[in-house]
């Protein structure tokens, strides 16, 4: 399998920025990763350090003093499917804990009453086919603040939406679930994706509740317990403005079939 992706960002920054980027494709083990990166500050290439995150990711950090017109243009061919996981007793603790947008505390009534009786591949199914019930799937519906809960009321949300809520309910019920954020061959309108991950019989199985792309063609970007680990964009002290946005990822060759009820984990 080979899978063709790429990011373009432009933005504004004001003096003394510091700026995360999380755009990169995980370190997974693939057979080849040919990527390139082109970070210019009013045209001019900058200074970044690649720093490592959970799960194979990478994040690309760099500061600037004075304001600047910034671009990023990030590609990367990947050949090949990631290899095995090795997952820790402490991460699966904790990511059955509840976290900022994933408030699996809260909606611990909801997921019993909803799955009662159900446990491992059972639940996940009924999970995944509650939420996309549940909820809508409408662009810039949510706010950056909305979690879990505030999607349920709403009964509406975009990606990250759908899989806070899938996450908390299995959390709820103390199955240890996280957010992927994804390149999505077949997502459109295309764009950055978020799908949830759950731990059942000792294997990482992606859940895709909006069903907006084939899960098995998905390449990894980042990994954590919910969107607050694995913003593609973000500063850490400044601030910036948002100019433009592009992703593209494209699968050489046909794209799988998606059947929900099949068990997938990201390659």
């Amino acid at each position: 399998m080979q899978r063709t992706v790429s990011s373009r960002l432009l933005f504004a920054t004001q003096a003394q920025t510091s700026v995360v980027l999380n755009v990169a494709v995980a370190d997974r083990g693939y057979d080849e990763l040919d990527e390139s990166v082109v970070l210019l500050a009013d045209g001019q290439p900058v200074d970044y350090r690649e720093l490592p995150e959970p799960h194979g990711g990478r994040l690309f950090a760099f500061s600037l003093a004075e304001p600047a017109e910034v671009s990023l243009e990030y590609r990367a061919v990947v050949t090949g499917t990631a290899g095995v996981e090795t997952t820790t007793e402490s991460q699966l603790i904790r990511y059955v804990r509840p976290s900022r947008y994933c408030e699996s505390d809260r909606l611990l009534p909801t997921s019993y009453a909803e799955f009662p009786g159900l446990r491992g591949l059972a639940l996940l199914a009924a999970v995944r086919s509650w939420v996309a019930q549940e909820l809508r799937y409408v662009s810039g519906s949510s706010r950056g603040t909305d979690g879990a809960v505030e999607t349920l009321l709403a009964r509406r949300g975009v990606c990250r939406d759908f899989a806070h809520l899938a996450i908390s309910l299995l959390r709820a019920k103390d199955v240890p679930a996280r957010l992927a954020a994804v390149y999505a061959p077949g997502l459109a309108p295309m764009d950055f994706h978020a799908v949830a991950e759950a731990w059942v019989d000792g294997r990482w199985y992606t859940i895709d509740a909006t069903g907006m792309a084939p899960r098995a063609s998905m390449l990894r970007i980042s990994t954590g317990r919910d969107a607050s680990d694995t913003a593609f964009l973000s500063t850490v002290g400044g601030g910036l403005t948002l100019k433009e946005i592009s992703v593209s990822a494209v699968l050489d060759g046909d794209l799988p079939a998606e059947d929900p009820a099949e068990l997938v984990s990201i390659g």
